[in-house]
C-alpha cells in the first residue's frame, strides 16, 4: 500500500479487523459491516465539534441573511466596499461562509482511508483479510458497475444503498431549508417598492444634479442579475447533497457504507441542533427589576 496515506490505512485495517473479531459472536457474517459502522460513528464523534461549530455558522449565516442582503443593495457596485462590510459583518459576528465546509474537509482523510483500504489487495505486506468479508454476499471491496446485472443480488444491493442515501440526503437538504429563513423581501424606501409605488419616492433635494440622479441609479443593484444569483444558489443548493450518491457509485461497497452511516448522523445531528435550538427560543427570559 504505496503512499502517504499507508500508515493511517494500516492503523484502520487494525482497527476495523479488530472490531470485526470483536463483533462476530453477535453479528455473525455482518461483524464487518458492523465494524464500518462503528467505525465511522468513532469519526464523527472525533469531529464533532467541528460538526457543532459548522451548524451553529449556518444557523448565524441563516440569521445574517436579510443584513447581508442590504449590504448588497447598499453596495452592491462596489465591490471593494462590499467585501469590506461583509468580512467586518462576519467577523463581528463570529463565523465564516465557510463554516458549514469544516465536517467535510475533516472527513476527506478518513473516507479516503476507508476507500484505500478496501481498494489494496495487501496491506503492511500480508493479503488483506477484509475483502474476503461482505454483506449478503456481495465483497466489501465490489463496486457497482463491476456487477453481472440487474438481476443480481450484487446491482439490487447498491441500487438499495444508493437508494438509501438519496433518500437520506433529500431529508438533509430538506431540513436546512426549513431551517433556513425565507429570503427578505426588500426593506420600505428601497429602489424596487418604489418602483411597484407602494412606497413613494422622497422628493429629490434642492440643487441635486440630474448627473447625480444617474448616478445613483447606475449604482442600484439589478434585480434580474440578484434574481439569477438566487436560482443559481438554490439551484446549488439543491444538487449538492447528491454529490455523495454520485461518489458512492464509484467507491467500493465499504465506503458507500461509510457514506451511508454519516450522512444519516449528519441528518440525527441536525434535527436535534435544530430542536435544541427552537426549545431555547421558545423559553422566556425573565423579566429584570
Amino acid at each position: 500500500m504505496p503512499g502517504f496515506l499507508g500508515v493511517p490505512a494500516g492503523a484502520a485495517y487494525r482497527l476495523v479487523s479488530a472490531l470485526t473479531h470483536l463483533l462476530t459472536p453477535a453479528a455473525g457474517g455482518l461483524a464487518a459491516v458492523a465494524a464500518i459502522v462503528l467505525f465511522t460513528a468513532a469519526v464523527r464523534l472525533l469531529i464533532s465539534p467541528l460538526s457543532l461549530r459548522a451548524l451553529r455558522g449556518q444557523a448565524a449565516m441563516a440569521r445574517l441573511a436579510p443584513r447581508v442582503q442590504a449590504l448588497h443593495t447598499r453596495y452592491g457596485r462596489q465591490p471593494e466596499r462590499f467585501k469590506r462590510e461583509l468580512t467586518a459583518l462576519y467577523k463581528r459576528e463570529g463565523t465564516s461562509p465557510f463554516a458549514g465546509v469544516l465536517p467535510l474537509l475533516a472527513q476527506w482523510p478518513f473516507l479516503s482511508v476507508m476507500y484505500l483500504l478496501f481498494r489494496s489487495a495487501t496491506v503492511n505486506g500480508a493479503p488483506n483479510q477484509l475483502l474476503s468479508d461482505g454483506l449478503f454476499g456481495v465483497p466489501l471491496g465490489a463496486h457497482w458497475l463491476s456487477g453481472a446485472g440487474l438481476l443480481s443480488v450484487h446491482d439490487a444491493l447498491f441500487l438499495a444503498v444508493f437508494a438509501v442515501l438519496a433518500a437520506l440526503c433529500w431529508l438533509s437538504a430538506r431540513l436546512a431549508r426549513r431551517a433556513a429563513p425565507a429570503v427578505a423581501a426588500p426593506a420600505a424606501g428601497t429602489p424596487a417598492k418604489r418602483r411597484a409605488g407602494r412606497v413613494p419616492a422622497a422628493p429629490a433635494r434642492a440643487g441635486q444634479s440630474r448627473g447625480a440622479e444617474l448616478t445613483a441609479a447606475r449604482t442600484r443593484p439589478d434585480p434580474a442579475e440578484a434574481l439569477a444569483n438566487s436560482k443559481a444558489a438554490g439551484l446549488l443548493t439543491r444538487v449538492l447533497p447528491y454529490v455523495t450518491v454520485v461518489f458512492a457509485a464509484f467507491a467500493p461497497l465499504a465506503a458507500a457504507i461509510y457514506l451511508l452511516t454519516t450522512v444519516a448522523w449528519t441528518l440525527a445531528e441536525r434535527r436535534l441542533f435544530l430542536r435544541r435550538t427552537a426549545r431555547a427560543a421558545s423559553v422566556p427570559v425573565p423579566a429584570t427589576r
